[in-house]
Parts: C-alpha cells; sequence; structure tokens
C-alpha cells in the first residue's frame, strides 16, 4: 500500500553518492524477496510487509494463502472461506503497509491471506470514454504504462509505484494537488467490483457474492477508502485523461517565512510539492505543472534512493546511523544530514533529462511525458544477482530500517504547524537533523473527499521518514522532538493519519476527527460484510468499535508509538530516558533524554 517510499529509501552515505554519479543510472539487482512464506505449500504462513516488521513488530501467521488469477477464482475462495467462517485479508505483492492492514483478524495462524498478485491483468480499455477497467492487483507501474500505451493518463498517483491498486485505494494513498479533482487516486474511481461474504448461500452454493458499484452508487463512497474491510476488490474502473507533459524544476533556498506562501504555492502550482529540510533552514518546492504535448524533453524520475543501492553501501549508511544514535552524536548526526541534503540537490533528486540515453541530470526544467515522472522505484526490475544490490529497505540485509509518520493538517493551519516546529527546532538546535536523514519533512498536497474515510478539507500531508531500532526497546536520538511533532500534528493541529502509515497511536481518535463518517462507513462495511469476516481487531479498534487494541500499556511502549507515556516505564528510565511535557506543545507527554544518575 501505499504507503510514498520516497522518502524511505534514503540510507546511504556520501561516499556512496560519489560512486551514484560515475555509475551508469540503472543496474541490475535482486529483485525485492515475497512478503508470504508457508511452511509447506500455500499452508502455515507468515505474512509480512516489505520491510520485514509492522509498526507494532508482532508476527502475522495465517493457515493458508491463495492466489486467485480470475474474479470467478476469487469468487470461490471467498466462499469457502465465508462457508467455514474463517477470518480473511488481502495481501498484495509487496505489501508496504506499516500498520496490520493485511493481518487477518481471530487467533494466530487461523485465518486466510488472499494474495492479489495474479489479479494484475487489464480487463478493458475504453479510449473514448478514456475509462480503464482493470484487476486490483495490478501494480502501478504497469496501469501507468497500460494507459500511456492508449495515450491515456492516471492523473495523480502516489511517488511510489510498487503499491498495488487495491491498495492504493484502501489506504486512501495519493499524490501532491488540489488542482481538479485532487491527488488522491480514489477521486478518479467510478466503478468498482468487490466480492463479500454473505451469510446462506446462492443458487449456486456459493456462500459469496460480487457486488457491482457503479460512479452514482453510494456505498462507492464507502468503497473508495475501505482498509480492505468491505471485501476483496476484484476490478476497478478509472476515469483517465489524454496523456500530457510536465514540466519540474526543484527551487531550493532558505526558510525563512515559507510557511505565509504554502497555501499560495498548492493553490498555484498543479502538482508541486514542498519538502523542508528543518535542520539545515532549506526548502525546496518543487514547481511542476503540465505543459502540452508538443513541449520538447524526454525526461524521466528515477528517484535516486529508489533505484538499486550497492549492498555494501546500504549496510555501510545503516552502519554510521546506528553508530551516531548509540553515542548519542547529535553533531555527527546533522554532518551527515548535510552531506545527504548537498548529494540530493546536486543530483537533481534523482530526475534525469532524457530517458531514451540514459543521461544524467543537467538541470532545469526537467520536461517529459507524466507517465515518466509521476512515480519511481526501477529497483523493482533487478535481476537476482545474490544481493548484491538491492532496494535499500530490503529486510533480507541490515540495510534501511525506518518508520513514517504521516498525517494530513488542513491548510487554514499548516502555516501555525510549520511555526511551532521551528520554535521546537530553535528551542533544541540539531534536533532534527535526524529527520533530514530521509529526505526531511515532505509536504504535499490533498483535496478535501467524499469518501468517507477521505480528508475532510483541502490539507497539506505531512510525511516524515524517522530511523528505527531494530531492538524496540532502545529510544532514539532525540525521541522526545520526535514525539513531540507526532502528537503536535496529531492531536493539537488535528491532523489525519495516512492510513498504510503511522505507529498505533497516529490512529487514535479517528471516531471524533471525521465526525460522522465513520458511522456511515461502519454501516456499509455490516452490509457488505456482516459476519465481519475482513475485519480484524486492529481495524475495530480504528474504527472506534472496540476499545482495546491501540494502546499496548507495557514497558517502554512510547518508544514504539504503541502509546503516549504517562509513567517513566513508558519510555526508558534506565537509559535516562523519562516522561516529560512538550517543550512548545505542553499538552504533549515524551520521552526526554536526562542525564541519568544511579
Amino acid at each position: 500500500m501505499d504507503s510514498s517510499l520516497c522518502c524511505i529509501a534514503w540510507s546511504f552515505l556520501l561516499a556512496s553518492l560519489a560512486s551514484l554519479i560515475s555509475r551508469p543510472a540503472l543496474v541490475t539487482g535482486s529483485p525485492p524477496g515475497p512478503v508470504v512464506h508457508c511452511t509447506s505449500g500455500n499452508t502455515n504462513c507468515l505474512v509480512q510487509n516489505a520491510y520485514g516488521a509492522f509498526s507494532d513488530r508482532q508476527a502475522c501467521w495465517v493457515a493458508a494463502v491463495a492466489y486467485p488469477t480470475t474474479e470467478d477464482e476469487l469468487l470461490v475462495v471467498v466462499s469457502n472461506a465465508s462457508m467455514a467462517n474463517r477470518k480473511m485479508k488481502i495481501v498484495t505483492r509487496y505489501s508496504h503497509n506499516l500498520p496490520r492492514l493485511c493481518c487477518p483478524g481471530g487467533p494466530p495462524g487461523t485465518g486466510l491471506a488472499i494474495s492479489t498478485e495474479k489479479l494484475n491483468r487489464v480487463v478493458r480499455v475504453d479510449v473514448e470514454s478514456m475509462r480503464m477497467t482493470v484487476g486490483s492487483g495490478i501494480a502501478l507501474y504497469e496501469l501507468i504504462e497500460a494507459a500511456a500505451a492508449h495515450g491515456l493518463a492516471l492523473p495523480n498517483s502516489p511517488y511510489w509505484f510498487g503499491l498495488s491498486l487495491g491498495g492504493v485505494l484502501s489506504t486512501g494513498a495519493h499524490g501532491s494537488s488540489i488542482f481538479g479533482k485532487g491527488s488522491a487516486v480514489h477521486e478518479y474511481v467510478v466503478g468498482m467490483r468487490i466480492v463479500v461474504p454473505t451469510s446462506s448461500p446462492d443458487v449456486d452454493g456459493y456462500f459469496a457474492k460480487v457486488i457491482c458499484l457503479e460512479e452514482d452508487d453510494p456505498d462507492l463512497l464507502a468503497a473508495k477508502v475501505s482498509l480492505g474491510v468491505l471485501g476483496a476488490i476484484s476490478q476497478v474502473t478509472l476515469q483517465m485523461e489524454p496523456m500530457f507533459k510536465r514540466s519540474i524544476t526543484n527551487e531550493a533556498g532558505g526558510d525563512g517565512s515559507f510557511e505565509e506562501l504554502i497555501e499560495r504555492f498548492g493553490r498555484t502550482t498543479e502538482f508541486g510539492d514542498i519538502t523542508w529540510y528543518a535542520s539545515q533552514r532549506i526548502v525546496v518546492h518543487r514547481v511542476d505543472f503540465r505543459v502540452p504535448l508538443t513541449e520538447a524533453g524526454n525526461g524521466e524520475n528515477d528517484v535516486i534512493g529508489l533505484r538499486s543501492q550497492p549492498t555494501s553501501a546500504v549496510v555501510s549508511a545503516r552502519m554510521t546511523e546506528e553508530e551516531i544514535e548509540a553515542t548519542r552524536n547529535s553533531t555527527g548526526g546533522c554532518m551527515l544530514a548535510e552531506a545527504r541534503i548537498n548529494g540530493t540537490l546536486s543530483l537533481g533528486n534523482g530526475l534525469r533529462n532524457n530517458l531514451s540515453c540514459q543521461a544524467a541530470f543537467t538541470g532545469y526544467p526537467v520536461v517529459g511525458n507524466h507517465s515518466h515522472l509521476q512515480a519511481a522505484g526501477s529497483c523493482l526490475f533487478d535481476r537476482e544477482n545474490g544481493l548484491l544490490t538491492v532496494c535499500a529497505w530490503d529486510p533480507r540485509i541490515h540495510g534501511s530500517f525506518t518508520d513514517q509518520l504521516a498525517f494530513s493538517i488542513s491548510l487554514a493551519t499548516i502555516s501555525d504547524f510549520v511555526r511551532d516546529v521551528k520554535k521546537l527546532r530553535d528551542m533544541v538546535p540539531r534536533s532534527l537533523c535526524t529527520f533530514d536523514w530521509y529526505n526531511g519533512i515532505l509536504l504535499r498536497f490533498v483535496r478535501a473527499s467524499t469518501a468517507y474515510l477521505g480528508k475532510t478539507s483541502d490539507c497539506v500531508d505531512i510525511d516524515i521518514t524517522i530511523y528505527r531500532e531494530h531492538d524496540p526497546s532502545q529510544p532514539r536520538l532525540n525521541e522526545d522532538v520526535l514525539e513531540e511533532v507526532e502528537q503536535m500534528g496529531l492531536f493539537k493541529y488535528g491532523g489525519l493519519p495516512h492510513w498504510g502509515k503511522n505507529r498505533n497511536i497516529g490512529f487514535l481518535g479517528m471516531k471524533e476527527k471525521l465526525d460522522g463518517r465513520i458511522e456511515k462507513f461502519v454501516k456499509v462495511m455490516t452490509k457488505f460484510d456482516p459476519k465481519g469476516l475482513f475485519s480484524s481487531e486492529w481495524s475495530d479498534s480504528v474504527l472506534g468499535l472496540q476499545e482495546k487494541g491501540l494502546v499496548i500499556d507495557k514497558p517502554r511502549c512510547a518508544l514504539e508509538g504503541l502509546c503516549i507515556c504517562s509513567l517513566d516505564s513508558h519510555c526508558a528510565p534506565d537509559k535516562g530516558y523519562f516522561c516529560r511535557p512538550g517543550l512548545v506543545y505542553k499538552e504533549a507527554r515524551v520521552c526526554r533524554y536526562e542525564e541519568y544518575i544511579a
């Protein structure tokens, strides 16, 4: 699922940046491994995400996994599980969700995982109406390529194209735009077919049926962003546009009073976004707009961190991060941030001016087909080479390991949030350097949605990728600042979380934030899946259908976002981390380092 990996994959050293400049832009490497591992055939299986760990680190064991290739086969799979009253969940090919969206409810090892990996065909293309119907398991890059072959374009998409369409929709994934229908892919859905369980068999003996939703069906407002709890999406029909070109220029400058112009920038730049390197006081505005197909240019977006990386460089980068964290070396952390930022900017953030000859970045603007600029992820196309080169987050190596905080703040209050973060930075200099290890704070624009679990207003989505310890009991450098920014965005400014990202506390209070929309959603959910076979303890907790599940009260729970600290034991008092109020947002409760005396 969306999960916008553009921020996650930046774990490489300055030394490796130098090698990237000199070597060819595309490198063959090892493709990502499977996310489902079974001990016997397709039974007794461990379901993981692409990073090898969900946000709560709990394992997800299922009794079996199914790989339907057609809607008819999907109907049989859901029917058999329904007849047995077995809990089930959809798992996608690469599974980039951080929360446990793909883990069935019920006791571990009893549920069914249904993979959409083989439900990836293009069903129908109507060039005249500019509508495409595709299987829910189609990867974003497959969808983009198929549309381009017919002269069509998906107007907006996430920046990482290794996501399935079903996962994109289920989590409300998006790009950056408040023009037209906005940047969320679900706004372009005009039809959907969903296989849902039934309580009794039909005339053919199936304990399942196919529900067909058209664009004027009110239930589509629930299905567009569903968390995967309504049933198994089989097919999706999207409204496309004629292909167009885009022109991109990244403009870097000081962060002065940039917060005053955020809304204006979003309303005047169709695909623009803002990257804020707060520790270095640098802001990069991506000036990104459409131009005619006749405009000269054949550019490509091949984000550096989403290309294959030499495994040795990725491992070295991680070891450097770990050394900085272990020694609490804030100065070293800021030096590393500065080096990575300079390297990123000098390489055009992965843009290339001419894809036909794989030329390097030679300057702005970069002009090219929308299909070549809207998303990236070339490390997916690797050929196996024994893990010599990999996607940087591949869990088979000791490489990048991160969490993502992602919440949307109304355009009306985004400038106040930025000011608060600046105050916090100025109170604790060097405290935000680790944010800038992974492409800083990314601000993307999202339009208000009619989908029940969509955005409630025109807003700015804040994406922050943070270093994650392999040992969940180990606090991070500047742990308190990280937690204060998170709580500030979520609670002081009422941020709506990205459904495919975030730690557990990111989903607290959703019933109140969505103000009646969840009740409408649950009504449709109950109609589609009366036995709750696609629901889980996690989704029930998020939707407010049960009280427990999100907050896990145990020692050091605040370090992983499983709780907000109220006791010192929720932090790491033996390592000098105690539960304290926030510095700017006083209502926050954070784990702050204080010199510990035994």
